[in-house]
């Protein structure tokens, strides 16, 4: 079941097309703050978004260009500023497409299944796990925040994915050794202490501090 992602400050129409695209057994969720939009997008990780250019706060390209630095998903714009001006402002912030209010939500709903087609059709579906802020690509192995983005080592990776999917709850040092053990370095008590210090000053570079908490005697912790 692909994912569709609405930013649309018009609840009317934002809850039309959500109720329309369920009928097409799409999961849909809208926009709820939006002066984070990048974070709920992180955390829904949907395949498609469709997004308003006039919303509160940033308008539509800036949150076009702040998805388009951690993920390559599809974007649909609609607007009522269908001027030539905005359709290529949309194009060059990273669309992909534009569609003009008022629309037909048959057509509007045949983009969508077009889009989902070229983007999906050859390549796997873009995974992302979000926590605070912080946003790890399992796709590409990288991490970002705050704009800034990072490229982990499979080890820095495995640890970070572990540790993110597993938010709120101590990681044991043995159970972090036996999915590090799965790459090809090899990884004992100490090796783990190394790279775990190594990831927080990497981690450090892109400003994110204080993200991995050590519990003495247990192990490991994002809360």
């Amino acid at each position: 079941m692909y994912k569709i992602y609405i930013v649309e400050d018009d609840a009317t129409i934002a809850g039309t097309l959500k109720e329309h695209l369920e009928k097409w057994d799409y999961k849909v969720r809208c926009a709820k703050d939006f002066r984070n939009i990048t974070e709920e997008f992180a955390g829904f990780s949907p395949e498609l978004v469709v997004m308003d250019i006039l919303l509160p706060f940033y308008n539509g390209y800036h949150w076009c260009t702040e998805i388009r630095k951690i993920s390559k998903v599809p974007i649909l714009f609609l607007s009522s500023a269908g001027d030539n001006m905005n359709i290529v402002m949309a194009m060059n912030m990273g669309g992909d497409d534009f569609v003009e209010k008022p629309f037909d939500l048959n057509v509007l709903t045949a983009k969508i299944q077009a889009m989902l087609r070229r983007a999906y059709s050859f390549q796997g579906r873009v995974n992302l796990i979000e926590h605070d802020g912080v946003i790890l690509n399992l796709n590409d192995t990288c991490v970002s925040f705050e704009g800034k983005k990072l490229e982990l080592t499979k080890s820095d990776f495995r640890i970070m994915q572990v540790l993110m999917e597993n938010a709120g709850r101590i990681v044991k040092r043995d159970e972090l050794m036996q999915r590090l053990w799965e790459s090809d370095e090899f990884i004992d008590d100490n090796t783990l202490t190394v790279n775990v210090t190594r990831l927080r000053r990497k981690l450090e570079e892109i400003g994110i501090r204080d993200l991995i908490k050590t519990k003495k005697g247990s192990g490991y912790l994002i809360q």
